[in-house]
């Protein structure tokens, strides 16, 4: 028996390729899906704190000149300049003073000024609507800005004119575009270590399971027996497990494929040889004593009908393992039929020196059965008795009921049977130490038939003490209440 040690083989790629392009799939859109994410959390954190930053003054300015505009457009012009002039955050953002029209009037940044800035939270202010930031390119710089505008409100409710703060978006832009590229990154080490995880783990999977296919197809070819080292401890090890039995199972069921055929092929020669041979004898030899041509016929009749019987076993076996064994259910007296087959046997087993001893009750209760099949099955079993235990010169046969069965007891004094063969005497082909002649069927046919009966056969044994073989029916009361 070979045992194979699971090694190093070429990965199944195909198995490993849907694996890892699924991960792969799955990982980029969760990786994507993340970093999309975190880029919208991370500019809406920065750009909500620069409107934030923006709104406050915008309104703090546009408040003051509302309520102190009591003079002159030139009053008005020169009140804006000196807060430009003292205005302290111009490091921050940029203080922009826009008239009615739109035009810049006073800038932080003296460049601006006089540009006509026309973009919608401008218009927004002029129009003393709920002005929104704006995002956008400085259209003096070129750079990219957000700008919040609010107006101003004279008493009377007109709009003269507008304060704008704008800012720089290059250092949020920055700050977000480096959490995006951290985040990235990031996810470009993760995706490289699940994939990379992803591979050792499909392929220590893959290399086992490679490896069994193999010897399974070794064992598909013929090598029955291949057993393959146990080195894993979870479900691959019990995969190990149930193909190293399989394996093992097979292997035992050809060999007793085997035996069978040898055992059948003796058998069947046994017979013919004699049939042959008293043929001959009876057509080439005077026969003038007709003792000695009544003891042929006799023997060829004796040995015609164990070929009879071994040809019907193998028939009903053959039914039985197809599946194609029918039934011919009714109900009977099993008592009679019983009664018939030990008074025939008991001629026979007393020319072998076999005392056959036979008890019934009075009354029995009705079986429902194929009469025919379960008459099969105790002459099998009587014969069994007399073939393995006729040494012990005494069989005991015994019929009773209780509530719900209808039981069947032969009792044989031979050697008995092994204890470690008794597991195994009912199934096919197995004869175990038996040398005595026989196919190693009957008891594995007469087994099924008794299941398909709804009944049980038993055995039990003891060296040196003999077998009980039981037969149990249902009584045909239990059998219409299953129904």
């Amino acid at each position: 028996m070979g045992r194979v040690r699971l090694g190093r083989t070429k990965l199944v790629s195909g198995i490993q390729r849907r694996w890892i392009l699924n991960v792969l799939a799955v990982s980029l859109v969760l990786m994507l899906l993340a970093v999309g994410a975190l880029a919208i959390v991370v500019s809406n954190y920065y750009y909500s704190a620069l409107t934030s930053s923006l709104e406050a003054p915008a309104k703090m300015y546009a408040n003051y000149v509302s309520k102190n505009y009591i003079g002159t457009i030139d009053d008005y012009i020169r009140s804006i300049n000196i807060l430009v002039q003292d205005f302290t955050d111009r490091d921050k953002f940029e203080l922009q003073f826009i008239n009615g029209n739109g035009r810049l009037q006073v800038s932080t940044n003296i460049a601006a000024s006089g540009l006509l800035i026309n973009t919608p939270d401008v218009q927004a202010a002029l129009n003393a609507e709920p002005s929104k930031p704006f995002t956008g390119e400085n259209l003096n710089t070129g750079e990219r800005v957000m700008a919040l505008s609010a107006p101003i409100v004279l008493q009377n409710g007109s709009v003269v004119g507008v304060v704008r703060c704008v800012t720089s978006l290059e250092l949020a832009d920055k700050r977000v575009y480096q959490f995006v590229l951290w985040g990235a990154l990031l996810s470009v080490v993760f995706l490289s270590v699940m994939l990379t995880s992803s591979f050792l783990f499909i392929r220590s999977i893959l290399k086992p399971v490679q490896e069994i296919n193999r010897i399974a197809k070794r064992i598909a070819e013929g090598g029955y027996g291949v057993r393959i080292e146990k080195t894993y401890r979870d479900e691959m090890g019990e995969l190990v497990e149930n193909i190293n039995h399989m394996s093992g199972e097979i292997r035992t069921s050809e060999r007793l494929k085997s035996d069978f055929i040898s055992s059948v092929s003796h058998e069947l020669r046994t017979p013919l040889t004699a049939i042959s041979g008293w043929g001959e004898t009876l057509l080439s030899a005077d026969m003038n004593d007709p003792a000695e041509m009544r003891k042929g016929i006799r023997i060829m009749l004796k040995e015609t009908s164990r070929l009879s019987k071994m040809v019907e076993e193998l028939l009903d076996f053959t039914r039985i393992e197809g599946g194609r064994l029918t039934l011919d259910i009714e109900p009977f007296d099993l008592a009679s039929e019983l009664e018939e087959i030990v008074y025939l046997h008991m001629d026979a087993l007393k020319r072998e020196g076999i005392t056959l001893t036979y008890h019934q009750p009075d009354v029995l209760p009705e079986v429902v059965g194929d009469r025919e099949r379960l008459k099969q099955v105790f002459v099998n079993i009587l014969d069994n008795a007399a073939k393995h235990g006729g040494s012990g010169k005494r069989i005991d046969a015994d019929l009773f009921f209780d509530d719900h069965w209808v039981s069947i007891n032969v009792r044989d004094y031979g050697q008995g049977i092994p204890e470690s063969e008794l597991e195994h005497v009912k199934y096919k082909f197995y004869k175990g130490s038996s040398t005595a002649r026989g196919s190693g069927i009957g008891l594995s046919v007469s087994d099924d038939i008794m299941r398909l009966h709804g009944g049980e056969l038993i055995i039990w044994s003891a060296i040196g003490e003999g077998t009980l073989v039981t037969l149990r029916l249902p009584r045909a009361e239990e059998t219409e209440r299953d129904e």
